[in-house]
């Protein structure tokens, strides 16, 4: 296992992390998928109040599971990350959600506090700040927190400007081989001493399943995943990568991955950035996803149809492209449809900026991702 030093400190991370967000239903190998990541190097576990795992699936369960996990090593061998998701409205509140996360976690401190689960600019500025930073200070002159940290989906600009506040050692954010809208987020982290741990390495489980396309690019790569992850940890300036894991084999492969001693040379690399830009050009022309066609009368998801069909048609990742169009249906979160249930009615046609023939590239998606 690769260890990579955390901020201005002696601590040593692997570059592995565990991503406690989706455990397996059973809770006994939940505990056993941890411990086995423990016992072969990993030594970092980000979980959440929010995030349900096990067989409970309440908000709380993943972070109770991982204070199972970690009694099997001894504390000071296991860094612990989790988050406040109070939304600050108090000092208070934002406290009581600390201490709800110390017992779920059944520890005395926390390693890496996320001060505010999916910080933004605004709510650092609005909430955060005024109302629960005193109490953040004070948590860690008592020793509960051990290092203030935050993560956050908000611009690159903004993060930035979170982490010019100075206050933060590190922060989570997205970054992968289909998302790089986070580099210059990294660049400026590196430069400052800041530590960048990552989510999403590997898009969300989109890189999870195979693409011979991207596979190809560099010779010797077993798989799309560890591709993926090879990516993420070639950047000088991530100290980790949080990957959720629930099977043995796939702990394995990333472990595996994340003790390979040889980065991606200047020519794979080079190779990668001039695939990743004639694809990205290739997709624009299908969608660039402005949603200026949208609402659609009939609430077809037409955006997101033509996003899966971009990750079948340029990617080659069909599977995966498969189970996103899967996904929307009147019983989906967003309500949004399948592509069969365009009435051709032009709304979409009149409105879109590159000139798409909308209704003909949906019978087209419906045809290739359906079923």
């Amino acid at each position: 296992m690769q260890y990579r030093k955390y901020a201005g400190t002696d601590i040593k991370l692997s570059a592995l992390g565990f991503g406690a967000m989706r455990l397996p239903d059973d809770d006994d190998f939940a505990v056993e998928c941890m411990q086995h990541a423990l016992d072969g190097g990993l030594n970092f576990i980000d979980s959440a109040p929010g995030y349900r795992g096990g067989s409970e699936r309440e908000p709380g369960s993943s972070e109770k599971l991982v204070g199972r996990a970690i009694k099997a090593v001894p504390r000071d061998q296991v860094y612990v990350s989790t988050k406040n998701a109070t939304g600050c409205p108090s000092a208070s509140e934002w406290r009581e959600g600390l201490e709800n996360s110390l017992r779920n976690l059944d520890t005395d401190y926390i390693d890496f506090y996320q001060l505010v689960h999916g910080m933004r600019w605004e709510s650092y500025t609005e909430a955060f700040r005024p109302n629960a930073w005193e109490e953040a200070l004070k948590a860690r002159d008592e020793g509960l927190i051990r290092h203030f940290s935050f993560s956050s989906h908000d611009s690159p600009e903004n993060i930035i400007k979170l982490l010019e506040e100075g206050i933060f050692e590190s922060c989570i954010i997205q970054y992968n081989l289909l998302d790089r809208a986070n580099e210059p987020v990294i660049d400026y982290a590196r430069e400052n001493g800041i530590s960048i741990l990552v989510m999403g390495p590997v898009g969300g489980g989109r890189l999870g399943m195979r693409s011979e396309q991207l596979e190809s690019i560099v010779s010797g790569v077993r798989s799309t995943p560890e591709l993926a992850l090879r990516f993420v940890l070639n950047n000088p300036g991530v100290t980790t990568a949080l990957s959720g894991m629930n099977t043995i084999e796939m702990i394995d492969e990333n472990i595996a991955t994340a003790s390979l001693d040889s980065a991606l040379s200047d020519d794979e690399m080079a190779a990668i950035e001039e695939t990743l830009k004639k694809n990205e050009a290739l997709a624009e022309l299908y969608c660039t996803g402005c949603d200026y066609c949208m609402p659609c009368p009939q609430n077809v998801g037409i955006s997101r149809i033509f996003a899966a069909m971009n990750m079948h048609r340029v990617w080659g990742m069909t599977e995966a492209a498969k189970q996103r169009y899967a996904r929307l249906g009147p019983e989906s979160r967003s309500g949004l449809l399948q592509a069969d249930a365009c009435v051709e009615c032009g709304s979409c046609e009149t409105l879109c900026p590159q000139n798409i023939p909308i209704i003909e590239q949906l019978k087209e998606s419906h045809e290739a991702l359906k079923g």
